[in-house]
């Protein structure tokens, strides 16, 4: 019978030969971990090789991306669609072995992991998926939803401070089906840890109110075995296993050393830890009897044919239950939601509600609630301020295990990566609000949704100098336009309630990538349209005022904007000008128009055009052209009334007025 160490090796083996192929890698957490995967893999993880999306199957996560050859070692040795062609194309242009694992490149990684402290984030997101989609759906004896969530780390996804937000609120929600094993070798790129990194971390994790698992020798599998035993029984609290291991465990002359963490071993050092190891087989060689001692496909094939069955069980028992939890499971949208949220934008039109964007946000936000029992919202403890927390909403806690609300306290970062966990786990569309300044604190989650094209709805309010007396440091003025220049992230900034109603079912309709939502705290005009502006909201750009014939200039506005284009635009008109007004809440929907459509909206034939948007000025010359202006903000602002700021940096009808007639 092969032995642990004779698996283990295959990953240690597999992973220094392609690091070497690839000429750059990290061959040492693999290395060192090896014996850790072994055990989690062959003897506690739920999986099928076959079926990588089964719904029931544990999520693993390798936080400490920069190891992928762990992951890919093992998606391949277990029977994953992974062949041994893409382990030698490691680090290769197209391969599916990238230098971080990489959402929806191969089969069995469940995220993009790299950026550290994110993926111990992710998990803990996809742990209170877990935990609130079994308190929905599961019923006595129906344990339809009952799946872990296992996570590798090291000492710098520790040293991330996102680690810090995440893994105190999965203590205060007592996530029992998170565990998560550290790899405390003590070494990080710069070398030993304790010049830098001298935390007492399970002391921490305790503080945070974590099980935890203390001194676990990370080569011996009956201490590993016994510790994941331990911290499976522990259901009320997560579980941190603290393993002691050796980087570049094998290597005779590298091992327990910063010089294997982040380069190849070398071809001498490598036939050297071949004969150490007594690997005698070639490079990318594995024996059929490894193959046989990894083979993972028989086993969760078994695992699944099981939950099946009880899972035809629970829908005799519960058909109408079961339907909806195979709904969500599929990220299908109710059959009745288009006629809903059509019946909802037209009711906010014909209301014509003069309200800050952010309430009509929370209306729309109540409204689609009732009609997708899959949203799970949040705030940074900002939900009076961001209005995201709906009447009927329900805090998971960690008592309450069906709820769709989480309070993610001062934890912009956190939020946004637990929310990406959320979304990649299935079954909600999670969306969290904070300030739009405080987007900065987040930014590296939101690239990665955007990176992974996951549905993750991040809402944003007080948009502009329009917060007023919080001042510069709390009033956005590059963000908006950043947000834009990230690709896959859908942005929109509505001038009103009606496309405030818009933006968010387009959201809710996105399954290709993120959306920012950014809304007013300050009172903005509803907007008069026909039927043919309404529907053409959706585009993201359209005509919102027009004359007859070809226009003698355009103003393109957004947010709230818009109003003010629209009254330089009625004084124009009085004095004989033919003035079109677009508003553009959504750039880069407005962008994936066809031609025509674009062509339609702002003919090439017009130069004469004004932008106006209380932000950075850079990104608009595009639409401006040469011969045209943009009124904007290419400096902070001040700490005063609203009203002040937009009259002070020249936010007015006649500042607009005075633009356009520059531009004939």
């Amino acid at each position: 019978m092969t032995s642990r160490t004779e698996l283990a090796n295959a990953i240690r083996a597999l992973s220094m030969d392609a690091v070497q192929k690839a000429k750059s890698g990290h061959p040492g957490a693999p290395m060192g971990m090896a014996d850790i995967a072994e055990v989690l893999w062959n003897d506690f993880l739920q999986h099928n090789p076959t079926n990588p999306d089964w719904a029931n199957r544990d999520r693993f996560v390798l936080s400490n991306g920069h190891g992928s050859m762990l992951l890919y070692s093992l998606l391949h040795l277990t029977g994953y669609e992974l062949p041994m062609e893409e382990l030698k194309n490691f680090r290769q242009l197209h391969s599916k072995t990238p230098g971080h694992p990489e959402y929806g490149y191969a089969p069995g990684i469940e995220t993009t992991t790299g950026p550290l402290g994110q993926g111990i984030s992710n998990a803990v997101g996809m742990a209170i998926a877990e935990k609130a989609l079994a308190g929905q759906f599961n019923r006595d004896g129906h344990h339809v939803i009952d799946h872990y969530t296992y996570t590798f780390l090291g000492d710098g996804c520790l040293m991330e401070g996102i680690s810090h937000e995440t893994c105190s609120l999965a203590g205060t929600l007592g996530l029992g089906k998170l565990i998560a094993f550290w790899d405390d070798n003590g070494i990080s790129i710069d070398g030993h840890v304790e010049g830098w990194f001298t935390d007492d971390t399970p002391k921490r994790f305790e503080s945070y109110g974590w099980h935890v698992v203390r001194d676990v020798d990370g080569h011996d599998p009956e201490a590993i075995a016994k510790a994941v035993r331990e911290a499976r029984s522990v259901n009320d609290k997560p579980s941190m296993i603290c393993c002691k291991t050796v980087i570049g465990y094998g290597s005779p002359n590298l091992c327990g050393s910063h010089d294997c963490h982040g380069a190849p071993l070398g071809d001498e050092e490598i036939q050297a830890t071949r004969d150490n190891l007594g690997w005698k087989h070639a490079p990318f060689e594995i024996p059929n009897d490894i193959y046989a001692g990894w083979d993972g496909k028989e086993k969760g094939a078994a695992l699944e044919s099981d939950w099946n069955s009880k899972f035809a069980v629970y829908k005799a028992a519960h058909p109408e239950l079961a339907a909806e939890l195979e709904r969500r499971l599929k990220g299908d949208l109710p059959a009745d939601w288009q006629a809903k949220s059509e019946d909802f934008v037209n009711a906010v039109a014909t209301k014509g509600e003069t309200i800050a964007t952010r309430k009509a946000s929370y209306n729309a936000i109540t409204a689609f609630a009732a009609a997708l029992p899959e949203f799970m919202g949040g705030s940074a403890d900002l939900a009076g301020s961001n209005l995201t927390k709906w009447s009927d909403a329900v805090a998971v806690s960690n008592t309450v295990t069906d709820g769709n609300y989480l309070h993610y306290g001062v934890r912009e970062f956190g939020m946004s990566a637990i929310m990406n966990g959320i979304a990649l786990h299935g079954g909600f569309i999670p969306f969290g609000g904070t300030f739009l300044m405080f987007s900065e604190y987040a930014r590296n989650a939101l690239r990665m949704a955007a990176l992974m094209k996951i549905q993750s709805i991040f809402v944003y309010t007080h948009d502009s100098i329009g917060l007023g007396e919080d001042g510069p440091t709390h009033q956005p003025v590059e963000q908006t336009a950043t947000l834009r220049m990230i690709p896959n992230m859908s942005v929109w900034r509505p001038c009103d309630a009606v496309e405030s109603a818009v933006a968010w079912k387009s959201a809710v309709e996105n399954k290709t990538g993120p959306s920012s939502l950014i809304f007013s705290r300050q009172n903005l005009d509803h907007q008069n349209r026909d039927a043919t502006k309404l529907a053409n909201i959706a585009k993201g750009g359209y005509i919102l005022k027009d004359g007859s014939g070809s226009p003698d200039a355009i103003i393109i506005a957004t947010g709230s904007e818009v109003a003010l284009a629209v009254a330089a635009a009625d004084q124009l008109t009085a004095s004989g000008k033919n003035i079109r007004v677009v508003s553009m809440p959504s750039v880069d929907t407005f962008e994936a128009q066809d031609d025509a459509y674009r062509e339609s909206v702002l003919p090439s034939g017009v130069t004469a055009r004004v932008v106006v948007e209380a932000g950075v000025t850079a990104s608009w010359y595009k639409y401006a052209g040469l011969n045209g202006k943009v009124i904007g903000l290419d400096r902070f602002g001040e700490s005063a009334p609203a009203g002040e700021l937009f009259n002070y940096f020249g936010f007015t009808t006649d500042n607009v007025v005075k633009a356009v007639e520059s531009v004939f």
